[in-house]
């Protein structure tokens, strides 16, 4: 069986869900009695994945983004956030189907929405590990596009968010002593109850 493949050895690749990682290896591997030609996908953290070159199409795979998309990608984050469903299902099931899509930009977009919800009011758990792994799959590409380490890219990553909350959010969350003193009066009144009784 001739191993015909998309991409070679060495190359930057993404796996949709997954992150980004460099092909290992191209390898013909018998399972379950069929022979099928795998890209063998090292993964940050020592992790390898074996992906069907014949299905890789199929599944979202493709090239690392170059210097230019990342640059892009770096300017989404700086971005106020975009209109995100009340409703908590609709809202997760829209941020999946944006992670399904291998788009870094979306991608980049569920990282920024759902890092200022957290800022703001807190996320469920649920949306605590997408964010969690939404961000994950964004900095293991933008670490092969621009050359640098996991360390810089997260914090890069977490300076552009936090500067675009800062001008776009920070305004519209009240202080938590105003929105207390609206409810609760602080005025003393157990002397006006004293002198009528």
């Amino acid at each position: 069986m001739a191993l015909f493949a998309m991409f070679n050895v060495g190359d930057h690749i993404v796996y949709p869900m997954h992150g980004a990682g460099v092909i290992d290896a191209i390898e013909e591997k018998d399972i379950l009695g069929e022979k099928q030609a795998y890209y063998i996908l090292k993964m940050p953290g020592e992790v390898k994945v074996m992906v069907p070159t014949n299905k890789a199409e199929e599944i979202g795979v493709r090239s690392i983004i170059d210097k230019a998309s990342a640059d892009k990608v770096f300017t989404i984050l700086e971005e106020d956030k975009t209109e995100m469903s009340m409703n908590w299902n609709k809202r997760y099931r829209d941020n999946m189907d944006k992670m399904k899509s291998g788009d870094i930009y979306e991608i980049a977009d569920v990282v920024r929405n759902l890092t200022f919800k957290q800022k703001e009011k807190g996320l469920s758990t649920g949306e605590k590990k997408m964010l969690s792994n939404a961000k994950q799959i964004l900095v293991s590409e933008l670490v092969l596009a621009e050359n640098s380490s996991q360390e810089e890219i997260e914090g890069l990553v977490d300076n552009k968010i936090n500067s675009s909350f800062k001008e776009f959010e920070l305004d519209h969350i009240e202080p938590v002593q105003n929105v207390v003193s609206k409810f609760i009066p602080f005025e003393d009144t157990t002397d006006n109850i004293s002198e009528n009784a």
